[in-house]
């Protein structure tokens, strides 16, 4: 684990990380040079008298003091400087690998828990990573100093001070062991909290409308409480290592008390002799104990470095060939041939079959769960039919390198997604190929120019976190004109003016069909007005087409579609009388019970696939 950490992210650094190391010897080595000092200044100073020799110990000791500051202010700047670099390229790297894996691997990680894992893991690797640089080289030469300084006074007076330490290696390694489950758990703990705060953020309406603010509060008390008793327990185990150093150690001063005691009191020793090995082993016993707290930082480590490697070995499955085929240069014809996908054992596509002819509009109509997003998510390989065929222009879409293959897919879906910048940024997407007339253009075609003027910055204005500053039909007019400037050959329109009112539903359809004029365009649509121009509209029904051809053929022909059309006429739910081409329909009469299931599906619960 330590390798991967040093290859991936702490190599680039080792200059600065010896730099960093020299300065930490040189600070960890004055613990042994102030203890050794002890000696001369009793000895010499305080017992023998020489004042000549005060001035020189006191230069020492001072010179030691200002090598400990001196080098304590460098090695900090810079262990935390490669702490915060390094961090900072994991969380990147773990980001860039998080978007590349499969639409499945996010629907089964919540939001929230890989933002923990992306922020809170890194974070924590961060702080432990920092402990344990600093305990191995400053507290490891700071021990070997102090240690070297207690032999060179007498090596049996060091024994006896460390003759119990050995005792507590069996029990460390137990405690180990349960440091790392508890470590483990709170991270995971910690993801928990997380989710729920993105859920709470994000369903704050819904919490308000529902008074679900004690209850989201008590979920959330409840996942503090059992962070406070993990967090509770692992420091509990990370305090019992350097507890059993103080115990040990106190056993053998008391060893060496006695018995070197003795010797002084008979002359075999002086009082600067024990008074420069008291000191080093004083001095000794906190590296000691943060020498031995670095096992419980250690599996603090190791616990976050499992968790980042089981998500950096998780791998997407949709990939692009090794050989890719040439792209389209046009707006191409799309076919689904007999197309099947399941997912786990649920059967979403039941053999789907239909052609969008290059240039022209297909619209599908059916029921929620009839599979109509489904399609739209199988043609841009965000998920992966497990038979059948999908080509475009007569060349299956796995064929194609995944970036280029979705490089011809623009979307407007009912839910615009924008982002917390302006709108200047939600419209360009980080280009820098667009000409401000190009931008004009596009502002005028998807009729955002209409509104910019009462935006308080205009272009720049702040779109809001989720485009909450903008209406729903301004944010759908923004996603127009990012599909615009995009000038893709295919264009996929998913319940684009479902949730708008009159006015700006006529208004973004106006600029939706300026969108489609000579591109290959599949619509998922509710209101059958939408559509009824469609040069082809698909019924579907649970996974399978089940009829298409135009709005009038497909009302001459009764059916799904004719249901659905007398449906909404009866209700007035916006279906607009059929074209003047065809006879306009005698007021419907009641649908047959036959028919209610599949009308009862079409209306329940929602309209998302």
């Amino acid at each position: 684990m330590l390798g991967w950490l040093w290859r991936g992210y702490l190599r680039k650094h080792a200059a600065l990380l010896a730099v960093a190391a020299i300065m930490m010897m040189l600070g960890g080595a004055m613990f042994g040079a102030l203890s050794y000092m002890m000696k001369p200044m009793f000895d010499t100073v305080f017992i023998d008298g020489q004042t000549d020799k005060m001035w020189i110990v006191g230069t020492v000791l001072f010179s030691i003091f200002a090598i400990r500051a001196v080098t304590s202010v460098v090695q900090k700047t810079i262990i935390k400087r490669i702490a915060e670099q390094s961090a900072a390229d994991l969380r990147t790297d773990l980001l860039r690998h998080l978007m590349q894996l499969d639409t499945a691997f996010h629907q089964h990680h919540s939001p929230g828990t890989l933002i923990e894992r992306v922020q809170g893991d890194i974070q924590a690797l961060g702080q432990v990573w920092t402990g344990i640089v600093l305990g191995v080289a400053r507290d490891a030469i700071a021990v070997v100093s102090l240690f070297t300084v207690a032999v060179s006074i007498d090596w049996l007076w060091t024994t006896i001070a460390v003759i119990g330490i050995p005792l507590i290696i069996l029990p460390s390694w137990a405690i180990q062991s349960y440091i790392r489950r508890k470590s483990r758990k709170a991270r995971e703990v910690a993801a928990l909290m997380s989710t729920r705060l993105d859920e709470v953020f994000h369903g704050i309406n819904p919490i308000k409308l529902n008074s679900l603010e004690v209850y989201q509060a008590d979920r959330y008390d409840a996942l503090t409480e059992r962070r406070v008793r993990v967090e509770t327990e692992a420091a509990f185990g990370k305090a019992l290592i350097p507890s059993f150093v103080d115990i040990m150690a106190g056993i053998g001063f008391v060893a060496v008390v006695i018995y070197g005691g003795s010797q002084i009191i008979e002359g075999d020793k002086t009082v600067g002799d024990f008074m420069a090995f008291f000191t080093a082993m004083a001095i000794a016993i906190e590296p000691l104990r943060r020498i031995g707290d670095l096992t419980g930082l250690w599996q603090q480590a190791a616990a976050v470095i499992d968790r980042l490697l089981d998500l950096f070995d998780t791998k997407p499955t949709l990939l692009s060939p090794d050989q890719a085929a040439p792209l389209p240069v046009a707006a191409p014809e799309i076919v689904f041939d007999d197309v099947h996908l399941n997912y786990d054992d649920h059967p979403v596509l039941r053999g789907t079959t239909f052609t969008a002819e290059a240039g022209k509009t297909t619209a599908f109509v059916g029921a929620s769960g009839a599979g109509k997003s489904t399609v739209f998510n199988v043609l841009a390989r965000l998920v992966d039919h497990q038979s059948g065929a999908v080509k475009l222009d007569g060349t299956e879409t796995k064929a194609f390198a995944l970036p280029d293959l979705r490089g011809l897919i623009s979307t407007v879906s009912q839910d615009a997604a924008l982002f917390d910048e302006t709108i200047r940024e939600n419209i360009l997407l980080g280009r820098t190929d667009v000409s401000e007339d190009q931008l004009t253009q596009s502002l005028e075609d998807a009729h955002v120019s209409d509104f910019l003027d009462k935006m308080p910055n205009g272009i720049d204005s702040a779109a809001g976190p989720r485009g909450s500053n903008l209406s729903g039909g301004q944010r759908q007019r923004v996603a127009i004109a990012r599909a615009i400037l995009r000038d893709t050959p295919i264009l996929l329109l998913d319940e684009a003016t479902s949730a708008l009112d009159t006015k700006s539903e006529s208004i973004v359809q106006a600029a939706l069909d300026r969108l489609a004029e000579g591109r290959t365009t599949l619509v998922i649509a509710h209101r059958l007005s939408t559509v009824q121009n469609a040069h082809k509209i698909i019924v579907m029904d649970q996974g399978k087409v089940v009829d298409q051809g135009t709005h009038d053929a497909l009302l001459a022909r009764g059916g799904h579609y004719a249901d659905l059309y007398k449906l909404q006429f009866r209700d007035g739910a916006g279906a607009a009388p059929a074209p003047a081409l065809a006879p306009t329909p005698p007021p419907p009469a009641a649908v047959p019970a036959s028919k209610r299931n599949w009308l009862s599906r079409l209306f329940s619960g929602g309209h998302r696939d």
